[in-house]
């Protein structure tokens, strides 16, 4: 039996971030130089899990007729960005402060604190009412490097802040390449770069991260109706992928950015309050009408049936791969108290902490121990374990009690652990336990493939 802890959501963050560097999730970037702030590493558990939320966003976007891949490049010609925008607008409020030289976004100075160590839990919008604030200015969120030798303005590009504009620049290439007519999308994984003012809340706001992009293109007289049918797929996606009954929700903003029609977010509440996670925007022809404006080639589709020459609108779906790995993370840790057998015959009870991945998502899918290191029981589990790295990712364990290596594998998130015993000896069956339930049965080690095959596709 188990249940579950009374945990502040202070304490949830605290937990979370600690687990996941023992654990092998999220390591800071460059650590042993201290640090670079809002930069994250991720561990062996951390890239696997990544991995596969990632795996099962492309398959749920383009392993359809009506959708294409495609992988553009970071860097892009400097006149993408003035099309689209980003050198004109994509920007943020700053206030400097002249006491502590803390940098702080203007518009987020109500949930700051005070930079001066001075002042601990200090907010910082009251330094500003005592007018220890410089003026707000303009500053740009794009990262800015250089092509060549020369570091002059002529050479200067910048690393994309998103991976829409390389979509939108290669419409005619991948439409007449995959022969594709409209509506239709093109999906895209890829990293994104963004100068944050303020990073904060571990991986829900940094500067280097990934974004899962779908740009679908439609008939201005469809795109109410494919926002609709967008938006309802996108939020099906994370339900289908265990995210709990009101840990989700839509925001469907009043105020709309310069290029769009309307707009939703999904968002997950997080220990530190709601965030989105994914955005689901009709972005009219915007785009296409600027890159076409400022490159001189048309970005157009002529429908030879109805005899229509039109621009597409686009409804855009960007998720975050990054915060949908930290809301999944979130999502699946939980701190429960069961009962536990001491050696002298009496029980007690202990924390156990789980992280309850959908099995699809789980970094490791099967853990694999010995009993005990004797008996042949290591030369047995050392078979299963091989036999199972030709379709899973397992982990092999035959260090301490096996209650402990339960314990490590919940920390994990593994939904299966198969034991080696004096049993497996005798008649070849071995013990799974499961990782949600806890419970105990004992299959014919012959049967272990076929049986997480079926566990994972029930899932």
């Amino acid at each position: 039996m188990s249940d579950k802890k009374n945990i502040t959501k202070q304490d949830t963050t605290e937990k979370i971030v600690s687990l996941s560097k023992r654990r092998g999730f999220i390591f800071q970037s460059s650590e042993i130089y201290g640090g670079l702030n809002g930069c994250y590493d991720y561990g062996p558990l951390g890239i696997e899990l990544l991995k596969n939320i990632k795996e099962a966003w492309w398959k749920e976007m383009t392993y359809r007729e009506d959708v294409e891949g495609l992988d553009a490049s970071i860097l892009m010609h400097p006149r993408v960005w003035e099309a689209s925008g980003h050198v004109e607008h994509f920007s943020d409020p700053m206030v400097d402060c002249k006491e502590c030289k803390a940098r702080f976004r203007e518009d987020l100075i109500e949930d700051a604190e005070c930079g001066n160590k001075g002042y601990k839990g200090r907010k910082a919008v009251k330094c500003m009412e005592e007018g220890k604030f410089t003026e707000a200015r303009s500053f740009n969120l794009m990262f800015k490097t250089f092509i060549g030798p020369l570091e002059d303005s002529s050479n200067a590009v910048f690393l994309r802040p998103e991976t829409a504009q390389g979509i939108y620049v290669n419409f005619n290439n991948v439409r007449e390449s995959s022969r594709q007519k409209v509506p239709f999308g093109i999906a895209q994984i890829g990293k994104a770069f963004r100068n944050e003012i303020n990073t904060k809340n571990f991986l829900f706001r940094t500067r280097e991260f990934e974004q899962m992009e779908m740009q679908f293109f439609v008939n201005p007289s469809e795109d109410e109706k494919w926002f609709e049918y967008w938006r309802e797929q996108r939020m099906k996606w994370f339900e289908k992928y265990g995210m709990k009954e009101g840990k989700l929700k839509l925001h469907i903003h009043e105020k709309l950015a310069h290029y769009a029609k309307a707009a939703v977010d999904i968002e997950y509440e997080f220990p530190f309050g709601w965030g989105e996670i994914e955005g689901i925007h009709n972005r009219t022809d915007f785009d296409l009408k600027r890159h076409t404006e400022f490159s001189g080639k048309k970005l157009e589709y002529f429908d030879d049936q109805k005899k229509e020459r039109y621009i597409p609108y686009v409804i855009e779906t960007s998720a975050g791969a990054s915060r949908s790995f930290f809301a999944f993370l979130c999502n699946a840790y939980d701190e429960e108290e069961v009962s536990k057998e001491n050696s002298d015959g009496t029980s007690s009870s202990e924390t156990r902490t789980v992280l309850h991945f959908h099995p699809a998502l789980a970094p490791v899918k099967a853990a694999v121990f010995p009993l005990v290191n004797r008996d042949g029981m290591q030369e047995i589990a050392h078979g299963i374990t091989d036999d199972l790295r030709k379709n899973f990712k397992v982990f092999y364990d035959d260090s301490g009690a096996v209650g402990r290596r339960y314990r490590r594998q919940d920390e994990c998130g593994t939904p299966f652990c198969f034991t080696v015993d004096s049993d497996t000896l005798t008649d070849g069956s071995v013990t799974v336990r499961e990782r949600d339930t806890m419970v105990q049965e004992r299959i014919s080690k012959d049967r272990i493939t076929d049986y997480l095959n079926s566990k994972l596709k029930q899932n």
